[in-house]
């Protein structure tokens, strides 16, 4: 059960990341084979429940990404039930506290290392009987959303917590929290200051660093400035985008 994301991690890799608003397995299955490395159902502001996000991994399964989660919120019911379902990575919003990434390991490990209870229906079916549980603490990812100045403030503790793999960055949020326009593809030098804090700290700890963005182009560029997990929009922005341009061109 080999998580390609932490591989190409180890290896010093960025990985572009799909997201997934639409609770359609069909649309899951045909987005998840345009190349990403990883695609991330988004419970919290996608339209998405649980059945919808079981549906979207059987049609990220037949693709070569890594499925993760964006979880609604910071709680063990629902932590464990994507887990349970086949989430690779657990990322989670509004993490601003050491005591909150604490918490969120906690629901995504299995003892010793944290509370999350065994029961994993549809997970267990990638490996032997007993074999998913073996390597469920080391091979999935947990990462909290870093988008407010409260966790800008505590960043240094947060990322000390054993158990953190990544932190992703909350563009509009992090915007908002600091009394800014709320917006993706940021060029505010204040906030681009605190992107090379986040790329300083992570790296000092071999964390990987991720962020949402609005364009490829300005993934592009996050990758070269040294983020190691980029999405590009969602896969609503993209279908309009092309969809607008392709009633423009036939209208001349």
């Amino acid at each position: 059960m080999a998580n390609a994301v932490k591989e190409a991690w180890k290896a010093g890799k960025a990985v572009v990341n799909g997201w997934l608003a639409i609770p359609n397995a069909f649309s899951a299955e045909m987005y998840s084979k345009c190349g990403w490395d990883s695609v991330t159902v988004d419970m919290q502001h996608g339209v998405q429940d649980y059945l919808s996000c079981v549906a979207c991994f059987q049609g990220i399964q037949l693709s070569t990404a890594t499925p993760m989660v964006r979880v609604p919120w910071n709680e063990p019911g629902i932590v464990g039930k994507v887990l349970d379902a086949g989430a690779m990575g657990v990322i989670c919003p509004m993490v601003n506290t050491v005591e909150e990434a604490r918490a969120l390991v906690q629901y995504s490990k299995y003892p010793p290392k944290g509370t999350r209870s065994n029961g994993p229906i549809r997970a267990g079916a990638y490996g032997s009987s007993g074999g998913y549980q073996k390597t469920a603490n080391d091979e999935i990812l947990v990462i909290p959303m870093i988008e407010t100045k409260q966790a800008i403030a505590n960043i240094k503790g947060i990322l000390d917590v054993p158990g953190i793999d990544g932190i992703y960055v909350g563009p509009s949020d992090l915007c908002f929290s600091y009394g800014k326009e709320p917006k993706l593809d940021v060029e505010d030098p204040e906030i681009l200051a605190i992107y090379d804090m986040l790329l300083e700290e992570t790296g000092k700890r071999g964390i990987a660093a991720g962020l949402h963005n609005g364009t490829p182009a300005y993934a592009n560029k996050m990758i070269q400035k040294g983020f190691k997990l980029v999405t590009i929009a969602n896969e609503v922005g993209l279908m309009c985008q092309a969809a607008t341009a392709a009633v423009k061109t036939a209208r001349g």
